[in-house]
C-alpha cells in the first residue's frame, strides 16, 4: 500500500510543481545568503514562506492545467532564470526580480495564462523583494524628510540642532541622510509583513486600510531615530557610529520595528475577536 502511494505521489504533476518550486526557493536564498545581504536575505526567506502559505491555503480551490503554449512559456522562463542565476557572482540586482519571476513560471506550468490571476497575492508578495532605495528615491526622496524629522527630535531632545537640506548638523559634526539612509528598506519590509497579514487572515475594512499606513508611518519613525543617533554619534564615537550605520545596530532597529508591529498586529487581533463575540 506505502509503495502504491508513493507511486501515485511521484506521478503527479502537482508533487514536482512543489519540488520545483522548493528548489528554485533554495537556489534563490542560497545565492542571497552567499552575498551577505542580512535584511534581503531575512525578507527573502519571509516571503517564500508566505507564498508557501498562502498556495496551500488555497490548494483546494487552485484551477489547474496548462496548455502547451503557457508549459512551454514557463519552461522558457524557468530557464532563464536558472541560466542567470549561473552568472551571478555577489550581489546582482537580478536576485530581487528572480522570486517573482520563478513564481510566474510555476503559476503557467499549473494553470496556464488564463489562471495566473488566482496567484495574485503571492505575485504581490514577490514584488515586494523588487524596490530598494535608490529606485524608490528616484519616484520620492524621503532624504528631507526623515533629516527633517531627526532634527526635530533632537531639538526636543535638548540638543543644539540645525539642518541644511538633507545635513544634520551638532555643534561637533554634521551628518547627510542619503536615499540609503532614508528608510525605504524598512518602510517595505514592514509594509510587506502588512499585507501578507491582511492576505493570510480576516479583517475588518478599517484595517486594511489603517494597517498598511501605520506600518509605513512606524518604518519612518524607527529609522529617524536611529538617524538622530548616528547623528549624535557621528563626531563623538566612529566606532558605534559604524555599528549603528552599517553593523548589527540596523538590524537591532529593523528587528525592534518588526517586534512593535507585531505586537500591534496582536492586540488588534485581539480587539477584532472581542467584537465577534
Amino acid at each position: 500500500m506505502n509503495i502504491d502511494r508513493f507511486s501515485r505521489i511521484v506521478i503527479d504533476p502537482q508533487f514536482w510543481l512543489c519540488v520545483g518550486g522548493a528548489g528554485l526557493a533554495a537556489i534563490h536564498l542560497t545565492q542571497v545568503f552567499r552575498t551577505g545581504q542580512d535584511e534581503l536575505f531575512s525578507s527573502s526567506l519571509l516571503y517564500w514562506v508566505a507564498v508557501g502559505s498562502l498556495v496551500w491555503k488555497k490548494r483546494d480551490q487552485l484551477r489547474l492545467g496548462s496548455s502547451v503554449l503557457s508549459i512551454s512559456c514557463g519552461i522558457l522562463l524557468m530557464a532563464i532564470v536558472l541560466l542567470r542565476s549561473q552568472s551571478i557572482a555577489g550581489f546582482d540586482a537580478f536576485l530581487r526580480v528572480a522570486p517573482l519571476l520563478s513564481a510566474i513560471a510555476l503559476a503557467l506550468l499549473a494553470s496556464g495564462i488564463s489562471g495566473l490571476k488566482q496567484y495574485w497575492q503571492e505575485f504581490v508578495v514577490l514584488s515586494f523583494l523588487i524596490p530598494h532605495s535608490a529606485l524608490l528615491s528616484q519616484v520620492f526622496d524621503a532624504s528631507p524628510l526623515t533629516a527633517e524629522f531627526a532634527t526635530v527630535l533632537l531639538w526636543i531632545l535638548g540638543f543644539d540642532v540645525s539642518r541644511q537640506g538633507v545635513y544634520v548638523s551638532l555643534l561637533t559634526g554634521s551628518v547627510e541622510v542619503n536615499p540609503g539612509c532614508s528608510g525605504y528598506g524598512n518602510m517595505v519590509q514592514l509594509l510587506s509583513i502588512a499585507v501578507i497579514y491582511l492576505f493570510m487572515f480576516p479583517t475588518k475594512r478599517w484595517q486594511q486600510l489603517g494597517l498598511p499606513i501605520a506600518a509605513i508611518l512606524l518604518g519612518f519613525t524607527v529609522n529617524g531615530i536611529r538617524v538622530a543617533l548616528m547623528v549624535v554619534l557621528a563626531s563623538s564615537n566612529s566606532t558605534a557610529f559604524q555599528y549603528w550605520h552599517e553593523g548589527e545596530g540596523s538590524l537591532i532597529f529593523s528587528l525592534l520595528s518588526v517586534l512593535i508591529l507585531g505586537c500591534w498586529i496582536w492586540s488588534q487581533s485581539r480587539i477584532t475577536e472581542g467584537e465577534e463575540r
